[in-house]
């Protein structure tokens, strides 16, 4: 693989429109796609989307990134996205995504991703951006829009006092509650609306009540 080719390609990850200008000096650019992917070079994610192979990488691709690309419109959510915020202690190897489109998992050669589905008025609320280094930037979920995406994808919890929620949070999640007592009650309330979520609404109580503690 020439150094031209890989001056091309700044960065780790990127689509098919990028590689094909990448080859743009080949005759056959196809059968050279073929070839880079037979020889290990890059890596197909899925159709159109690639990375670099583990020799050729200049740094980590972003997993991120990856997951905001490999089905859209969508953010980083759920689990992955406690873990991120240091609200929930275990590593997330699966990277867990929210979108308003149709619930989709996706089992590649870097891992599983899997996607849920929310309420179209609910997605764009409580999304945030992680810019990193080299001006890139991928969508993640508020740890407000994460909690509120797990509670309300949590099938047979059977949450309906504050005292419930409570323990299920400190207990089975093991968030710590002086990091509940930090989260955006106004923010929650609003989620919980746009989902018509009733245990949103039980967490932003929740919230309010423990940081009432606190004053």
């Amino acid at each position: 693989m020439s150094e031209d080719f890989r001056q091309s390609l700044p960065f780790e990850e990127f689509d098919y429109q990028a590689l094909m200008g990448a080859l743009a000096d080949y005759s056959r650019p196809r059968d050279k796609v073929t070839e880079l992917l037979a020889r290990g070079i890059i890596i197909r994610v899925k159709k159109g989307l690639y990375v670099f192979g583990e020799k050729w990488r200049r740094q980590p691709y972003s997993r991120e990134i990856l997951a905001n690309l490999l089905y859209g419109p969508s953010c980083v959510s759920l689990d992955y996205a406690l873990h991120y915020h240091g609200l929930i202690p275990e590593r997330v190897e699966s990277i867990t995504s929210v979108t308003p489109k149709r619930a989709r998992n996706f089992s590649t050669p870097l891992g599983m991703f899997s996607y849920s589905n929310v309420p179209s008025a609910g997605f764009p609320v409580g999304l945030g951006r992680v810019e990193l280094e080299d001006g890139r930037a991928f969508l993640i979920a508020t740890p407000e829009k994460a909690l509120t995406d797990k509670l309300r994808e949590g099938r047979g919890l059977g949450l309906s006092t504050q005292k419930e929620c409570l323990s299920y949070l400190l207990e089975d999640l093991r968030i710590d509650e002086a990091a509940l007592r930090g989260l955006d009650a106004g923010l929650l309330d609003e989620l919980a609306r746009h989902y018509r979520s009733q245990r949103g609404a039980l967490l932003a109580r929740l919230v309010r009540r423990l940081a009432r503690g606190r004053e």
